[in-house]
Parts: C-alpha cells; structure tokens; sequence
C-alpha cells in the first residue's frame, strides 16, 4: 500500500490500475490491458490497493515487453521530426512552418498547431467620441 512508481511515474492512487498505467507516456488502454492480463492483475484493482510483488509483477512484464516509454519515446519522436525536416519531406516543411502536418485544413480549425490566434472582427459601428 505504498506509493506506486513505474517508469519514473507517480501512479494516482485513487483509479482502477488499467487507468493509472495509462499515465505512462506509451502506455494507452490497450497495452495496460495486456501488460495486466499478462500479470494476472484485476483491472478494477484499485492502484493503493495493489501489494509490492504485484507491482513487481508488472514491471516485470513492461520490462518483457521491451517497451518504448516516457523519455525514450520523447527522444525517438523528437528525433523523427528532426529527420523529417533534414531531408526536407512534405511533412518535414510542414513541421518547420508550424502548420498542421496531417492533411487537416487550415482555413480555419488549425488554431492547436498555429498558436491559438484568435482575432474576432469588431461591429462596423463607429466608438462615440470620447468627452474631452
């Protein structure tokens, strides 16, 4: 009933174990799910609930995986951008501009990938003049 860490992470104590792994970058639902089954875990376990040989069980099992996680995954992600932009690919210059790199339109709904810029149009009404 100690603090749960895997991977350098603080697992939250108050979710279902197949929740909290998936607060490891790599980790999503899918692979919490096999690396729980594969550790003969409950999924409705609670994360403060879970004994030191059950959680050496899962690590054991992420280990056995050989898993790409939290500050590794960065580093192959970062490194792939940086080899798109080298041999300058589509998606490399697209990268560079800070424009969506995916084929999504850019007219309107680029706000995540531009910046969040947001300039609303005023009224064509004049201001009043001000009291001098």
């Amino acid at each position: 009933m100690a603090v749960v860490r895997i991977a350098g992470v603080t697992l939250p104590d108050n979710k279902h174990i197949v929740i909290a792994l998936t607060y490891i970058k790599g980790i999503g639902r899918t692979k919490s799910r096999q690396i729980l089954k594969e550790a003969n875990i409950d999924e409705v376990t609670q994360s403060k609930a879970l004994s030191e040989e059950e959680i050496g069980r899962i690590r054991a099992v992420i280990e056995k995986k050989n898993l790409v996680l939290e500050g590794d995954l960065a580093r192959a992600v970062h490194s792939n951008i940086k080899r798109l932009k080298e041999i300058g690919s589509w998606r490399g210059s697209r990268h560079i501009r800070h424009l969506p790199v995916r084929g999504q339109r850019t007219k309107t709904n680029s706000r995540t990938v531009r910046g969040n810029v947001r300039k609303t149009a005023t009224s064509g009404k004049k201001p009043t003049a001000q009291k001098t």
